[in-house]
């Protein structure tokens, strides 16, 4: 038998290991779900906060713990609205309702203190999954993908060519009052790394909730509502370690701290007044820069919150030029310069890739459910990756800082 190169060796296939047996795993013992319910009494629009000690032997699975919301629409003064009433939730309800999420270990804040929390677990929950996802398990969040083109319609009842199917589909779940359950995951750093936190370490977290006006859409003027959260609670997964592991991590940590590699995400929000044509900002980003950008735009009255209009319909503004540069490099190397007017053709084909060049689904069987159609009617993010970071594929390394950022 001959070698495919005078450079190769042989080998043998996996088929062929017939004398060895799979390891078996016995530094855990067994791990569960423990329900942990707020602190104080929720309250109409106070914070809901939730503590976990770290005073027992068990270690905490942060990657799963969920978030678990029972919560209804209602009148003002708290009575029920009419069956017939035009008020829904806007899109990922769960997240929606709080517009900031704190998280502090031993009493120490490790979360950025900004009120875009929703925004962070709309993009994340856009632009991460697939179809079958959101079809499935992101439901139980309430995702139900508004319809493209019709994002900004407030009005649950509306039919036909006007009518926002997600909507609608959110809004079967609470007309007329009804409760609606929801669970997810919490979208912060420290929970989307699979690292165990240490027993002997207090977890404290702090729930802000958004204005009704953020996170309910309304077809009636003049007519208020506001939700109501009728339970809530924190579903953490405990595990039990085989105790010479929890001797050995505490000899460790006699000569040295835990370490837990993050995947920071820092949301950022600038203005642009009305009537300007292009929009330059300089020094974004100070120290350590980004692996990746995404940029995506919505009208100020539905960021700060307003029941007619909906706070994730990313529009594309008529934009005709995008790029960013960093230490004087332009990224992309050619700039983005769509095009979405449809005389002569709506061409914005190179910003629609980006989605997938800059998220790493590009020439994989993925996708996010975003469709070129889709693109231009509320979904128009535009990505725009970090150079440096092409140059390798291993996903543990670290890149050495650079300084100079600039976005245009």
């Amino acid at each position: 038998m001959y070698l495919l190169h005078e450079a190769s060796c042989e080998c043998t296939k996996s088929e062929l290991d017939l004398f060895t047996v799979p390891p078996t795993q016995t530094s855990i013992e067994k791990g569960q779900w423990i329900e942990y319910h707020p602190i104080a009494n929720i309250t109409d629009s106070g914070p809901i906060e939730f503590f976990v000690s770290g005073s027992s032997e068990e270690y905490v699975d942060l990657a799963q713990t969920q978030l678990y919301v029972k919560a209804k629409i209602t009148l003002v003064d708290g009575g029920n609205i009419p069956a017939d009433a035009k008020v829904g939730p806007v899109n990922l309800f769960l997240h929606s309702m709080f517009s900031q999420i704190d998280v502090s270990l031993n009493e120490r804040l490790i979360s950025p203190s900004t009120p875009t929390y929703p925004y962070r677990a709309m993009m994340e929950t856009l632009l991460s999954y697939g179809s079958d996802a959101k079809h499935s398990q992101l439901t139980s969040a309430l995702f139900y993908k508004d319809t493209a083109g019709r994002i900004a319609q407030s009005d649950p009842t509306a039919a036909g060519d006007a009518a926002n199917h997600g909507l609608q589909k959110r809004y079967a779940f609470t007309k007329g009052s009804k409760t609606v359950d929801m669970l997810g995951p919490i979208h912060s750093d420290i929970f989307f790394q699979d690292k165990y936190l240490l027993n002997g370490v207090d977890m404290k977290l702090k729930l802000i909730r958004s204005k009704d006006t953020f996170c309910l859409m309304s077809g009636d003027a003049d007519v208020e509502y506001k939700v109501v959260v009728k339970e809530a609670a924190l579903f953490v997964r405990k595990v039990k370690l085989n105790p010479g592991v929890t001797l050995a991590h505490a000899r460790a940590l006699e000569k040295a701290t835990a370490k837990y590699p993050i995947r920071r995400v820092v949301t950022k929000v600038f203005s642009v007044p009305t009537g300007n044509m292009s929009f330059v900002q300089d020094h974004i980003f100070l120290g350590q820069l980004p692996k990746r950008i995404i940029v995506g735009c919505v009208r100020n009255t539905a960021f700060n919150g307003s029941f007619l209009e909906n706070p994730f319909n990313f529009e594309h503004f008529g934009a005709n030029f995008l790029a960013v540069y960093m230490d004087g490099e332009q990224i992309p190397y050619k700039p983005l310069k769509p095009s979405f007017t449809e005389d002569g053709g709506a061409n914005y084909i190179r910003a629609y890739h980006t989605l997938f060049s800059g998220t790493d689904k590009m020439n994989q069987d993925e996708g996010n459910a975003i469709s070129r159609k889709d693109y231009p009617g509320g979904y128009t993010f535009t990505h725009f990756p970090n150079s440096t970071f092409r140059v390798c594929f291993l996903r543990t390394v670290w890149f050495v800082s650079t300084q100079s950022f600039l976005v245009r």
